[in-house]
C-alpha cells in the first residue's frame, strides 16, 4: 500500500473528474416512509456512467499519469471492468478486461458496449486476478485495481464528498462493502464526522471478517451480491480506513438484499442490483437501528441489474 488516503487526496481527484462523471441525485425520504422517527436520505449513484461509483476511481487513475502504449488493464466482478472500459474508451485508450464465470449478463454486456477486449476466466474474482496480472506482466499495460490502489480509492471518496455537500446534515451514511475502496475512499472523507456504517451480505463478509480478526483475512465469497461485493479478502486502503473511521460493520441476508432491490424499484421506479441495494438492506432489516430522529443516508451504489430479474 502507498500512502494514505486524505481529505486532500479525495479532492484533488474531485478536481480532476468532476467534468467527466454525473453529480448523481439525492432523494430525502420523510421519517415514516422507512422507519419511525427517521429520515432518510439516499444517494442514487446507481445512476452515474457505466452504472455504478466506479467510474470516478478510473478516471482519477488514468488522468492521475500516464498511460503506456499497451493501454489498461484489470480484473473485475463486472463493475469496475465496466468502469475501466468506460473511461478508457472516453480517454481513447485501449483496454483489456478479465472477468470470473459468475459475471452477470448485464455486466457483460456493458463491457462489450464499452469496445473491450474481454477474458471470461476462473471461478471469482481472485481467479481472474491472477490471469489479470499474468497478462500484464506480458503486455505492460497499467493495471488499475478494482479497489486497493490510491487513485481508484481516492476517486470513489468523491462520493462523499459530494454526499456531504448534498446532505450535511445527515448524522449517520450506511455503504456497501466489496474489497474496501468504496468504503476506504468514503470514510477517509467524512473521517468520523459521521457514523459510517459497513454493509456486507453474510455470503461476501471480507471488512467483518477482518475487523473481528484484527487482520484482513481470506473468505469464501457466495449469494445474491457475489458478482459485486466477492472480493475474497478486504483491501488494505479499505481496511485501514475501516479501522480508523468506520462506526460500525453489520451483515444482511440474500432475502433482505432481494427486499431492498424491490423497495427501491416499488416505491421510487429505480433498480438497483443487489450489491447497489445492500446498504439499504441493513436499514430496511433491522441489521442496522438508528437512533430515535438520527438522520440517515444511504448510498445506493450499482445499478447494472439484469431486467428479466425484476
Amino acid at each position: 500500500m502507498s500512502g494514505h488516503i486524505t481529505q486532500s487526496t479525495i479532492l484533488n481527484a474531485y478536481d480532476l473528474i468532476r467534468e467527466h462523471v454525473r453529480r448523481t441525485p439525492i432523494l430525502r425520504v420523510p421519517a415514516g416512509e422507512f422507519l419511525d422517527d427517521v429520515p432518510v436520505t439516499l444517494k442514487f449513484e446507481q445512476m452515474q456512467h457505466s452504472g455504478s461509483f466506479k467510474v470516478r476511481g478510473g478516471f482519477n487513475a488514468l488522468l492521475s499519469g500516464d498511460v503506456p502504449k499497451g493501454g489498461v488493464i484489470a480484473a473485475s466482478g463486472g463493475n469496475h471492468g465496466a468502469a475501466v472500459a468506460y473511461v478508457a474508451n472516453k480517454l481513447g485508450v485501449r483496454t483489456e478486461i478479465f472477468v470470473p464465470e459468475i459475471v452477470s449478463p448485464a455486466k457483460l454486456a456493458k463491457l462489450e458496449q464499452y469496445g473491450a477486449r474481454i477474458n471470461v476466466v476462473g471461478a471469482n474474482f481472485s481467479e481472474a486476478l491472477a490471469a489479470c496480472l499474468e497478462c500484464q506482466k506480458e503486455t505492460g499495460a497499467k493495471l488499475l485495481h478494482a479497489y486497493d490502489q490510491q487513485e481508484i480509492v481516492a476517486g470513489q471518496g468523491t462520493v462523499g464528498l459530494e454526499f456531504e455537500e448534498q446532505a450535511p446534515e445527515i448524522d449517520s451514511l450506511l455503504v456497501a462493502v466489496g474489497g474496501g475502496g468504496l468504503i476506504g475512499g468514503v470514510a477517509s472523507w467524512y473521517r468520523g464526522k459521521v457514523k459510517v456504517i459497513a454493509v456486507e451480505t453474510e455470503g461476501t463478509a471480507t471488512l467483518h471478517s477482518a475487523l473481528n480478526a484484527g487482520h484482513p483475512v481470506g473468505v469464501s465469497v457466495s449469494g445474491l451480491a457475489a458478482d459485486a461485493l466477492g472480493a475474497s479478502l478486504i483491501g488494505d486502503h479499505g481496511f485501514e480506513a475501516a479501522q480508523n473511521f468506520v462506526h460500525q460493520s453489520v451483515l444482511v441476508n440474500d432475502v433482505d438484499v432481494k427486499a431492498a432491490q424491490e423497495c427501491l424499484w416499488n416505491n421510487y421506479r429505480q433498480i438497483a442490483e443487489p450489491g447497489g441495494a445492500t446498504a439499504l438492506a441493513a436499514l430496511l432489516s433491522g441489521a442496522y437501528v438508528p437512533e430515535k430522529n438520527e438522520k440517515v443516508g444511504v448510498l445506493v451504489c450499482g445499478g447494472n441489474a439484469s431486467l428479466s430479474s425484476f
